[in-house]
C-alpha cells in the first residue's frame, strides 16, 4: 500500500513538472554592492551631483608625449584592413590627433548636455540627462533610458538626442517628445568600475533601474544596442511593469534550439517553412561566408576579453595609439564588413575623425579600457545560453530596428521565441553596429514610430 502511494506521488510530481510547470515570468531583482571593502551599515548617499568633463594641461601634455614616442610597425604589403588596423592609415589618424584635433572644442560639445553622478550600490554612476527645450501644448515628455555598448560610450547618442528631445526643431512631427537619460555602464567612461567580480548585465540593469527611480521615473522606455541591448532586455525581464517599451538595434539570441539549428541548414531552401523573409535569406546566406566566417573573423577580441582582459588592458591603458587602433578598428568592419578591403578601413565614410577620436579620448582620459573589457568576462565566463536571464521570456512590448551590416543578423522567427511581444520589426535600409552614431535619423524615426504605436493603443 505504502509503495503504491509513493509511486503515485512520484508519478504525480513528474506529470506536474512536465505539464504544469511554467517558465519564470520575471528576472529576480536581487541586490549588490560593488564598492571598495565591506558594505557599510549606513544608508547610501543618494545625492545626485552635477559633473563636468574636464582634463588638465598636464594630462594633455602626457598624452602628446606618449603619441610622439609611438613605435609603429610597417604593414604587410597590400594587407589593407585584413590584418587589423593598417598602420599606414594609423599614422594619418595619429597625425591628425596630435596636430589638428581640438580636444578643448570637443569638451565644449561633451558638456553641452547636463552631466551628473550619483552613487548606486557602492559605485559612482555617471549619466547625462537631457530634457526637451520646450514642450508642445498638452504634450508630456516620455522618459527614455538609452544604453551604449563596447567600444562605445554615452557620446554615441549625441546626434540622436536632439531628434528625440526637440523633434519639431528638426522638422519632425511634434510627438512623441522624450526626456533622455544616457548612463555610462559601470567601468565605462566616467562611471566608477566595480571593485568586486560579478557585476554583469543583470547587475547593471538593476543599477539603472534604481537610477531611473531616483530620478522620479516609475515608468519609462528603454533603448540599446550591443551590451546596451542586453542590459535593456534584462531590465524588461526584471521590472516589466515599469518598462513601457523595449527598443533594440541588436538582438541577443543565445539559446540555439534544435529547430533553429535545423533552420540554419535548410532555411536557404525552404525559408517559408522556418518563417524566414526574403531579407533574412539575403543577410544570412551563404551561411559560411555571411555568418560563420564573419563571426569568427570579428570575434577574436571577445575571447580575449572574456578570459584575460587585464593582460591586454595593461598595454592599451599605457599606449594612446594602441588604444586608438584597438577601438577604431571596430568602427571599420562593424560598420560595413566590406571596409576590410579598403586602405583606410572606410572609417571616414561614415564618421568624422573628430567624433571617432572623441570616443577614444573618453576611454583615454578616464583610464577605463581595462574595466570596460572586464564586462565580457563578467557576462561570458559562465557560458552562453545557460544563464537565468536566457530562460526568462521578454513580454514587454518590443521594437526591433534590424540594420543590414550588424555583426550577426537575428531573424524575427528566432527572436520571437525569447521576445514574445514584438510589435515592430523592421529591416533598416542601411547602417551597421553603431546605429545611433552612424544613422541617428533612421534610428530616431524607428524608435519614435514604435513609441507612437504603443501610445496610441
Amino acid at each position: 500500500m505504502l509503495l503504491e502511494v509513493a509511486l503515485a506521488v512520484v508519478i504525480g510530481a513528474v506529470l506536474y513538472l512536465l505539464l504544469f510547470r511554467t517558465k519564470e515570468e520575471t528576472l529576480p531583482i536581487g541586490d549588490g554592492w560593488w564598492g571598495e571593502g565591506q558594505r557599510p551599515e549606513a544608508e547610501e548617499d543618494e545625492t545626485i551631483r552635477p559633473f563636468k568633463v574636464e582634463t588638465s594641461e598636464a594630462e594633455l601634455n602626457d598624452l602628446h608625449r606618449r603619441i610622439d614616442e609611438t613605435r609603429f610597425t610597417p604593414p604587410v604589403e597590400g594587407s589593407r584592413f585584413h590584418y587589423g588596423f593598417n598602420s599606414t592609415y594609423l599614422r594619418k589618424v595619429v597625425s591628425y590627433w596630435r596636430n589638428q584635433f581640438n580636444w578643448k572644442k570637443q569638451l565644449e560639445i561633451l558638456n553641452k548636455y547636463p552631466h551628473f553622478k550619483t552613487k548606486i550600490e557602492g559605485i559612482d554612476i555617471h549619466f547625462i540627462h537631457v530634457k526637451p527645450p520646450h514642450l508642445p501644448k498638452g504634450c508630456t515628455a516620455k522618459p527614455l533610458l538609452m544604453v551604449h555598448g563596447w567600444p562605445g560610450s554615452f557620446y554615441e547618442f549625441y546626434k540622436i538626442i536632439p531628434l528625440l528631445t526637440d523633434p519639431a526643431g528638426h522638422s519632425l512631427s511634434e510627438e512623441p517628445v522624450f526626456e533622455v537619460i544616457c548612463p555610462s555602464i559601470p567601468g565605462y567612461g566616467f562611471s566608477e568600475a566595480s571593485h568586486k567580480p560579478g557585476c554583469n548585465s543583470v547587475s547593471v540593469a538593476r543599477i539603472f533601474y534604481k537610477l531611473m527611480l531616483r530620478l522620479g521615473f516609475c515608468e519609462f522606455y528603454v533603448q540599446g544596442g550591443d551590451w546596451g541591448a542586453l542590459i535593456c532586455t534584462n531590465l524588461a525581464q526584471m521590472v516589466p511593469t515599469h518598462v513601457k517599451g523595449l527598443h533594440l538595434n541588436m538582438l541577443f539570441i543565445s539559446r540555439m534550439k534544435f529547430l533553429r539549428l535545423f533552420s540554419v541548414v535548410l532555411g536557404q531552401y525552404f525559408p517559408g517553412l522556418f518563417g524566414f523573409q526574403d531579407e533574412d535569406v539575403r543577410r544570412i546566406y551563404p551561411f559560411l561566408k555571411k555568418t560563420f566566417y564573419k563571426v569568427i573573423r570579428e570575434s577574436g577580441y571577445m575571447h580575449l576579453q572574456a578570459t584575460k582582459p587585464d593582460t591586454v588592458g595593461c598595454s592599451l591603458n599605457d599606449s594612446p595609439v594602441g588604444l586608438a587602433a584597438y577601438i577604431l578598428e571596430k568602427f571599420s568592419t562593424w560598420t560595413e564588413p566590406e571596409f576590410l578591403n579598403l586602405e583606410d578601413g572606410g572609417l571616414e565614410r561614415k564618421f568624422s575623425l573628430d567624433d571617432l577620436l572623441t570616443n577614444v579620448m573618453i576611454y583615454w582620459v578616464s583610464g577605463c579600457i581595462t574595466s570596460s573589457m572586464r564586462f565580457y568576462k563578467e557576462n561570458l565566463s559562465k557560458g552562453i545560453g545557460g544563464q537565468q536571464h536566457d530562460k526568462v521570456p521578454v513580454k514587454v512590448p518590443t521594437g526591433v530596428a534590424s540594420f543590414p551590416s550588424e555583426l550577426m543578423h537575428g531573424p524575427m522567427a528566432w527572436a520571437k521565441d525569447h521576445y514574445t511581444n514584438i510589435i515592430s520589426f523592421n529591416f533598416m535600409p542601411r547602417g551597421g553596429h553603431f546605429a545611433a552614431f552612424e544613422e541617428p535619423a533612421l534610428l530616431a524615426e524607428h524608435l519614435r514610430q514604435f513609441v507612437r504605436k504603443l501610445e496610441q493603443k
